[in-house]
């Protein structure tokens, strides 16, 4: 029985025009992401809020004596805090032109932003529905700082709602990976 034997003949790759490896095509900077304009805009709005809840809410004399509050003042420091060192961070990065897309980075920010935004969300809600209790079913608005309280737990929202996208671009950023 004849029976041909198969045989495989490699193909050579052309060679590329730029003589090696051509770099991996990374995503484009989105303004909002680390080290980007929009970033630092972003952590700044998350700052200027942040601190304007905690002053508002700690300038009252009667915080201390409702908890939710107290946790609404805890994590707008929180946030304050690591809205300002991340807002340094982008600040150097954008004066020393560097990109800021490194796992490692780009994770500890996608980590600190969810922890954060979730801390200030969560506060946000306990101090409105403290706030709507002493406004509407206690009617004791008169007694109490109800206005600030307002304010602060607005505040803290709109802190909230500036932290989000940032957490949503990092995380973005680091699943595309």
């Amino acid at each position: 029985m004849n029976v041909s034997h198969a045989s495989v003949h490699p193909v050579e790759d052309p060679p590329t025009t730029d003589g090696g490896n051509a770099p991996r095509v990374r995503m484009k900077d989105i303004q909002g992401m680390p080290g980007t304009p929009g970033g630092l805009t972003l952590r700044i709005c998350q700052l200027i809020f942040a601190v304007a809840a905690l002053c508002v809410m700690a300038t009252t004399s009667d915080f201390p004596s409702v908890t939710a509050f107290c946790f609404l003042v805890a994590a707008a420091g929180l946030q304050s805090l690591w809205s300002l060192s991340l807002a340094i961070v982008d600040i150097y990065a954008l004066l020393v032109m560097r990109s800021l897309q490194n796992n490692r980075i780009v994770s500890l920010f996608a980590v600190g932003d969810g922890i954060t935004s979730t801390l200030t969300f969560a506060a946000a809600c306990a101090s409105a529905g403290i706030t709507v209790l002493i406004d509407n079913d206690l009617q004791s608005c008169s007694q109490n700082h109800c206005v600030q309280f307002e304010t602060a737990t607005a505040m803290a929202f709109i802190s909230w709602f500036t932290a989000l996208p940032s957490f949503l671009l990092n995380f973005w950023s680091l699943a595309s990976r």
